[in-house]
């Protein structure tokens, strides 16, 4: 049985046809006046050099094993040098096969996105008040857990209600490797509790969604002046008397897909403004993505909670203190702990199940 499918060989060699083409492009004087281009094969390219080493080095093995299978099928060879080139043989084969193992976790693992920052979208789902709460909880789970891995939040746009819940929050993660961790969290999360405004004793279930999105970069995505609708009105809510009586909010349709972002919680029309554009940019570009992916036959989705938000993918129980991620059965009873930052304890499980449901499918 040979290391690799032959499918997946043919697929090899065309990545390695890609990879040398992108080198020549790279080198080429035209590209090297195109910024937005370089950036483009730069990121193709990386998604493609782990692969293509891995198996390049695994065809000379090939090479090396059909010598030394001629030498022992030689009836004149030499009896000592025969016994050489079985064992050399039974070495060469286990390098195949592990190398063999490393291409294929390096085409499931391998994504460009994966060193992105993101934009995380919540919003509360059914349950009225106690959903907006538990939206919040959500929030500062995730800022936690971005102070542990040295990340940057920024807020973008929030709506709050009397009680400091979260209709919705938008906001940004920047760091190293954000969204290969926070890819995870998208889909629907739902809170089994006693609420908050809730005097006797029931337990409730509520739920917030979550939509983690890979920020792009301006290069990536051009907004033509006349697909854009903008317009400018008073904030509403907190942010004091500057932010309630000018208007610096903004708001921007994209009138050829219908997507609408509003940003209100800077006093500058500017600033707002500009962080409209990077969410709907990173919107835009998420839509793109799925259209792509929809498009590659019937095979599964291309990672984890792809932002279905009719999905539960997962439930914080707090009578019995436990975390259960439904996609991989995971469950932990540490409820508190996960909420304040230790998401890792259900992230790295995650990410070992994914890569072998990847690997089962490759």
């Amino acid at each position: 049985m040979p290391a690799l499918a032959e499918a997946l060989v043919t697929k090899l060699r065309a990545m390695g046809d890609r990879l040398s083409e992108i080198d020549r492009l790279l080198a080429s004087p035209e590209i090297a006046k195109d910024a937005r281009k370089i950036r483009e094969l730069g990121r193709e390219r990386r998604g493609l050099v782990r692969p293509v080493e891995l198996f390049r080095e695994w065809e000379k093995i090939g090479a090396e094993l059909r010598e030394a299978q001629e030498l022992v099928d030689d009836p004149d060879a030499d009896e000592e040098l025969r016994n050489l080139a079985e064992s050399e043989i039974r070495d060469l084969r286990e390098r195949e096969e592990v190398l063999a193992r490393k291409i294929q976790e390096a085409l499931v693992l391998e994504d460009s996105d994966h060193t992105r920052d993101v934009i995380v979208e919540i919003r509360a789902g059914t349950g009225g008040e106690e959903a907006a709460l538990f939206a919040a909880d959500l929030f500062e789970m995730y800022n936690l857990y971005a102070q542990r891995k040295g990340w940057k939040v920024e807020i973008l746009s929030e709506n709050k209600t009397d009680l400091g819940g979260f209709k919705e929050i938008v906001f940004s993660v920047r760091g190293e490797n954000v969204y290969r961790y926070l890819r995870f969290e998208s889909g629907t999360h739902r809170v089994q509790r006693v609420p908050r405004t809730e005097a006797g004793g029931r337990i409730h279930t509520s739920a917030a969604t979550v939509a983690v999105l890979p920020e792009v970069e301006d290069v990536e995505i051009d907004l033509k002046d006349e697909d854009l609708k903008i317009e400018t009105f008073c904030a509403s809510g907190p942010g004091g008397q500057h932010v309630n009586k000018t208007s610096s909010a903004v708001r921007i349709t994209h009138i050829p897909t219908g997507t609408v972002v509003s940003c209100q919680d800077e006093k500058s029309q500017h600033r707002n403004k500009s962080r409209a554009l990077t969410v709907l940019k990173t919107r835009l570009y998420q839509a793109r993505k799925q259209e792509q992916e929809q498009e590659i036959a019937s095979r599964r989705r291309e990672q984890i909670g792809s932002g279905d938000r009719a999905e539960k993918i997962r439930t914080y129980n707090f009578p019995q203190s436990r975390v259960t991620d439904h996609r991989a059965g995971i469950s932990k009873y540490n409820l508190e702990e996960i909420l304040h930052g230790s998401l890792d304890e259900i992230i790295e499980p995650l990410m070992e199940w994914d890569k072998e449901q990847r690997l089962k499918n490759l």
